[in-house]
């Protein structure tokens, strides 16, 4: 049976990327608490942080095309969500970057390197909205360095894979150096091994929270050992629910009023993967290419460099798979039909009616045969041949539906915290771009549940050392230089240049 600190202030469920970030933030802005981890697989980090479980993408806006779907009232893409984003995915890389230069961590390309990050399109519609987004995203100081071409030989320079056998139909691509790969889950682990070892914390792994009940100072939780079945009884000030694909279960367990009429719809994941050494030398970029119809946003196919565990691959999809688990490895197929409650099941069973493209999306995902797979991956890739790919499962996203405005439930794709009023418990909610913009998610979490760590001088002068520019606008040209240097010292700490 494992130990425990005993009635810490906080207890995190679940040793992803969100938990590892909050824990990690917390116990440096203030020493003092006490910090108690559940972790249900024996491991840390193995669910949706998991390096084969999610895309590695460090999303900044760069490439993503689902981010800027949307043209201005003067007929040009809108790329505010872009630009957001980068400023997101910067708080991610100066904290891990502060973790590194301060000894805190060690090792930074265990979990990111350097990749540049391409957008792909053909056929001259999509030339043409790709055009009008380079010309708004370039504006902008974020993304000056953006690099735009229509010429095939430039494309084929950039990746060699795009061009091979493709015909002469218009193509565009920009590509800008300064993307990321990363390992979510390395620098989840990275972190959670660092505060397990600070004083009055405990990381316990094989530990399912089974049950959570609200008191008047905070939570009661049960946790049972996945070895030997006991139960284990702790209270704590405040929870944190990152525990992923659990977290609608937590969230229903807990019986909070503002998780009435949430629900959750788990949407499967599959890679095509190659490491053949040939093609993956040929191959050095995250090409995010055009929406497939009625995919979802994180199902937008893209060509992909990965690194994991110090080898290198190629990735392509994800391909879109149904199941009725929330958790990959841990997960029942009872799941989502025992999410189901008498507050939501009038909003699932409007969602699904609202979302049907969704559903016939899905069930052809699941029909798809190996060369039905591999004539998508040819989009990007027009000379790809069967033998040098492989099909692997990859994680599970369990999309939050809840009511919106009186309608009909509709599936989120973005990233969100649920936390009562009480401001006792938080979860976390959603898919992308969230582990990539898991520190300013965390950052909100901490100013709603504990802003007195925020306002105090110690507290100000850690945020200082940890994000430099925690309050600061680096949206504004006037900020050009400044954000200029932060990034630079946090790419050098990071050993991306």
């Amino acid at each position: 049976m494992s130990s425990f600190i005993e009635n810490p202030d906080v207890i995190l469920i679940g040793s992803g990327v969100m938990s590892a970030n909050l824990g990690f933030m917390l116990k440096q802005l203030d020493p003092s608490l006490k910090i108690q981890l559940y972790e249900v697989t024996e491991e840390v980090a193995k669910e949706a942080s998991n390096g084969w479980n999610n895309a590695g993408t460090g999303h900044a806006g760069i490439c993503e095309m689902s981010y800027t779907p949307d043209r201005g009232e003067d007929g040009e893409v809108n790329v505010d969500k872009a630009i957001s984003v980068f400023e997101e995915f910067l708080y991610s890389k100066l904290l891990w970057a502060y973790a590194v230069k301060e000894g805190l961590i060690k090792d930074p390309k265990d979990f990111v390197n350097p990749v540049p990050h391409m957008s792909f399109v053909h056929g001259q519609e999509q030339v043409d909205f790709l055009t009008s987004r380079f010309k708004g995203m370039s504006a902008h100081h974020f993304f000056s360095e953006m690099e735009f071409s229509t010429d095939p030989e430039k494309v084929k320079e950039w990746a060699p894979l795009l061009m091979d056998s493709r015909g002469s139909e218009p193509v565009a691509a920009t590509k800008m150096n300064g993307g990321t790969d990363i390992n979510f889950g390395s620098i989840s682990r990275k972190l959670v091994e660092w505060l397990g070892k600070q004083p009055g914390c405990n990381v316990a792994t094989g530990q399912r929270v089974v049950d959570l009940n609200e008191t008047k100072d905070g939570w009661n939780i049960k946790a049972k050992d996945q070895v030997d079945g006991s139960i284990s009884t702790n209270s704590a000030k405040f929870v944190f629910v990152g525990a992923g694909g659990g977290s609608i279960q937590m969230l229903q367990k807990s019986g909070i009023e503002e998780a009435k009429g949430y629900g959750g719809f788990p949407i499967a994941g599959q890679w095509l993967v190659c490491d053949d050494a040939e093609l993956v030398a040929k191959h050095e970029a995250k090409v995010y290419g055009q929406p497939l119809g009625a995919a979802p946003t994180m199902a937008v196919p893209h060509l992909d460099t990965r690194i994991i565990d110090g080898k290198k691959y190629i990735l392509f999809g994800p391909f879109g798979s149904f199941t009725t688990k929330f958790l990959h490895d841990k997960g029942s197929f009872l799941d989502l039909p025992l999410s189901v409650k008498p507050n939501n099941i009038v909003t699932l069973m409007q969602s699904g009616l609202s979302n049907f493209p969704l559903v016939q999306y899905l069930v052809g995902q699941c029909l798809q045969s190996m060369e039905d797979r591999m004539n998508v991956l040819r989009e990007f890739y027009p000379g790809a041949e069967m033998a040098h790919w492989d099909l692997i499962e990859a994680g599970i996203r369990v999309q939050a539906i809840k009511k919106t405005d009186g309608k009909a439930g509709i599936v989120h794709f973005g990233t969100e915290v649920l936390t009562n009023e009480k401001k006792t418990i938080s979860a976390l909610l959603g898919a992308s771009p969230g582990a990539s913009t898991s520190v300013f998610v965390m950052l909100q979490t901490l100013k709603e549940c504990f802003p007195e760590l925020l306002e105090t001088p110690e507290g100000k002068a850690k945020m200082a050392e940890m994000i430099p520019v925690f309050g600061e606008d680096l949206l504004d040209p006037a900020n050009e230089a400044r954000f200029r240097e932060v990034d630079l010292e946090a790419s050098k700490n990071l050993e991306l240049i």
